[in-house]
């Protein structure tokens, strides 16, 4: 049999795609294998959002060659680079760009002389890494073009998928077993925007997920702006949806949103999030920021850490400002030093921290209800997810102990009992009925 290995690099949009590319192979031929180095084939799914993902995209390309497989590059940097890729890359096989994926079946067929491998769906898909969760894309590309991001030339215009099919993935997912859901797109709050009418939209999908019967759905992704009073309400009002808010702001200086062309200002996001905890208040706050963009100075840096303590997100991320070829920002003129672009962000982070903390601490006493995604370092330990933490770890671990044995994909409710900076202790209370 021939041994197929994948690594998938870049966000959960990337994932699915690999998702879906294991499962192009029949498994009377192919096997699927966890160890890149007895692989005889390689797929590559690469990052090329910002330098340090094309970095890395590089970087595994060469070390997968290694192994002697025959390598396959695909995603996002295939897509933005495939001319130079071609070029310069001898040591791939293959290179795909995304726009292209209707012809890898044909192109994996040609590299391993096998016949029958299947095309790209949605509906069969090897859902990792854990069978209990699985994000669930909603919609391709993007229409907000950010001065500073290279999505909507990579992936192209905003399209919502069709709402039917959606449905179908959905019932698909929680037929096998998924139990946690994650909606995700680049635009995840302008979903049915394209459709006549604008119908249906998010709010109707979501009435939709939720009528299905997973156990917990949430929304990744959301673009300020475009956030309604009415799904605000929504997710507010269910036991299903996650009271979670991952709402990327970049910065709260006017003049450099405007400079990176995004459709808000400081204030009308400060009364959005102060909407959201009059509405929701258990409400969990995430947000992402870019430090050092273009013409960034220390007086937009101090609105931002003004604007950090008056929201007090529960979780933050935060990014240098990465040039991007083809991108406005790319030829804006007062470029920040690397050094300083590194200082600020540390200046924020720091500041993030010990808010981060505190609000951690808010959060012992509480009981949560969520799912066992492993088990933890010591015994009686194990991992848990619940309306506090998004997937892969992006804020932090919820670690508990029970005096009953678990498995992962257990439905459990868990008291916190002491926090740290960005991780949470608790106890087992009970399983979720």
């Amino acid at each position: 049999m021939i041994k197929v290995g994948l690594v998938s690099l870049g966000c959960a949009k990337n994932l699915i795609d690999s998702e879906m590319m294991l499962a192009m192979f029949p498994r009377d031929r192919f096997l699927l294998s966890n160890n890149s180095q007895d692989s005889d084939l390689i797929i590559v799914n690469t990052c090329g959002f910002i330098e340090s993902a094309k970095e890395e995209s590089i970087q595994t390309i060469f070390e997968m060659a290694g192994y002697g497989a025959k390598i396959v590059v695909v995603g996002c940097l295939a897509e933005r680079y495939y001319d130079d890729l071609v070029k310069e890359l001898p040591e791939a096989s293959a290179i795909v760009k995304i726009s292209n994926y209707d012809e890898l079946p044909k192109v994996l067929e040609e590299l391993t002389g096998e016949n029958g491998i299947l095309p790209m769906n949605p509906l069969r898909r090897v859902v990792s890494p854990s069978p209990y969760c699985a994000y669930l894309r909603i919609s391709e590309g993007c229409n907000n073009f950010c001065s500073f991001c290279a999505i909507p030339y990579i992936r192209g215009r905003f399209r919502s998928r069709p709402f039917e099919e959606i449905l179908e993935e959905a019932r698909d997912l929680y037929q096998h077993g998924v139990k946690e859901i994650s909606l995700i797109s680049q635009d995840t709050t302008n979903y049915g925007i394209d459709f006549p009418h604008q119908k249906p939209n998010i709010v109707d999908l979501l009435k939709e997920i939720e009528a299905i019967g997973f156990f917990s759905i949430r929304l990744l992704y959301l673009y300020p702006s475009e956030i309604s009073d009415e799904l605000v309400h929504l997710i507010a009002d269910s036991k299903q949806i996650a009271h979670y808010f991952d709402i990327p702001v970049q910065c709260a200086s006017d003049h450099l949103l405007k400079a990176m062309r995004r459709h808000a200002d400081a204030n009308k996001t400060l009364e959005l999030f102060d909407k959201i905890r009059e509405i929701c208040p258990d409400a969990i706050l995430r947000t992402t920021l870019i430090s050092g963009f273009p013409g960034e100075n220390e007086e937009d840096q101090k609105e931002t850490i003004d604007f950090l303590k008056r929201v007090r997100f529960d979780h933050m991320g935060c990014f240098t400002y990465s040039r991007e070829e083809g991108t406005a920002s790319y030829d804006y003129p007062d470029q920040i030093p690397e050094d300083l672009k590194e200082a600020r962000k540390a200046e924020l982070m720091k500041i993030q921290r010990k808010i981060a903390y505190e609000q951690a601490k808010k959060q012992v006493g509480k009981i949560y209800s969520g799912i066992v995604t492993g088990k933890g370092k010591n015994e009686g330990e194990y991992l848990f997810r619940c309306a506090w933490n998004a997937p892969d770890d992006i804020d932090g671990t919820v670690v508990f102990h029970s005096p009953v044995a678990l498995k992962e994909g257990d439905l459990v409710k868990v008291k916190i009992t002491s926090a740290f900076v960005y991780d949470l202790m608790g106890e087992f209370v009970s399983m979720c009925e």
